[in-house]
């Protein structure tokens, strides 16, 4: 650490050990150092994050700073910060995460809004309505959960190739006390769905094109499963095939909101009119005004 105002013989402090693990993590590449200091430290400390304004003068005690160390070390060699302390916010609630499924991101946020959004119109007409929807690759089952703590009137079926993701899923379904509205069951997509049975059939599926992989950040690349991050040569495969199923599983005039790479967007939406099985195609964008969703309603047969 390179300061003026510190000396190897001060102690190290918590704001100490904030000051000095934000610059050594800014140089080792991330793009939110104080951020990951601060969720480290109180991993660390086992307290939540906002109580460490409070204990700036406080030195933490060796095994604390231990744990510090050993975790501090593992992000700058690139290793998520949720992986490392075993839970992400996501719609303002805390999931548990591991390995074995992805880390929930702010762009898939747009799914939870975009389904209740297009839910209240119905229970307005309907409110008596309960909606049949599915998760479609529900990981972490943070889309499920999201939904379902929102929306009391739904039966959620939360899907995943993954048995390892499966049982993530499943411990954050207990976590939020919603297992008498969420099933977690392990399927290909959409097929242990009854037809024309679905209200809502909800994705972040696998859309990361080859060519895209190879490129991702190395903290992405090397730590989250591939299999939750591929979609196919073009990224486009598995959007198409779940499109396909979706159209079948869906009542009529039920919706798809499937999240998807700004790259392949005009592709999938493309596509999806092609296929004349679809009406009021939309395409929903990020923050960032990159295109994030497609959303699209089933046509009467």
């Amino acid at each position: 650490m390179s300061s003026t105002s510190t000396t190897q013989s001060d102690p190290w402090t918590i704001l100490r050990l904030l000051q000095w693990t934000t610059e050594h993590l800014k140089k080792n590449g991330s793009s939110s150092p104080r951020l990951d200091a601060e969720v480290l430290l109180a991993h660390a400390r086992g307290c939540e994050r906002i109580t460490l304004y409070t204990a700036f003068a406080e030195e933490p005690d060796e095994p604390v700073k231990a744990r510090f160390r050993e975790v501090v070390k593992r992000r700058a060699q690139g290793e998520p910060v949720a992986y490392l302390v075993g839970k992400k916010e996501f719609y303002s609630l805390s999931f548990q995460v591991s390995k074995d499924c992805l880390i929930p991101r702010g762009e898939t946020e747009h799914i939870v809004v975009e389904c209740l959004d297009h839910a209240k119109p119905i229970l307005v007409a309907d409110p008596t309505k309960r909606f049949n929807i599915v998760d479609v690759c529900t990981g972490s089952g943070c889309i499920a959960v999201s939904v379902a703590k929102h929306l009391s009137q739904c039966n959620m079926t939360a899907i995943d190739l993954s048995p390892a993701a499966i049982t993530i899923a499943k411990a954050n379904v207990e976590l939020h006390k919603l297992s008498d509205r969420i099933s977690v069951i392990e399927s290909d997509l959409l097929t242990a769905i009854p037809d024309d049975s679905v209200d809502f059939v909800l994705s972040n599926p696998p859309y990361v094109s080859e060519s895209e992989y190879a490129k991702l950040d190395k903290t992405v690349r090397d730590h989250e499963p591939r299999m939750a991050l591929v979609g196919g040569a073009l990224g486009t495969e598995i959007i198409e095939r779940l499109a396909a199923q979706a159209c079948k599983k869906l009542a009529a005039n039920g919706w798809f909101i499937c999240e998807l790479s700004p790259m392949i967007a005009d592709q999938v939406e493309n596509h999806m009119a092609s296929t004349n099985n679809w009406a009021n195609i939309t395409m929903v964008k990020d923050l960032a005004r990159l295109k994030r969703l497609v959303v699209a309603q089933r046509k009467p047969v």
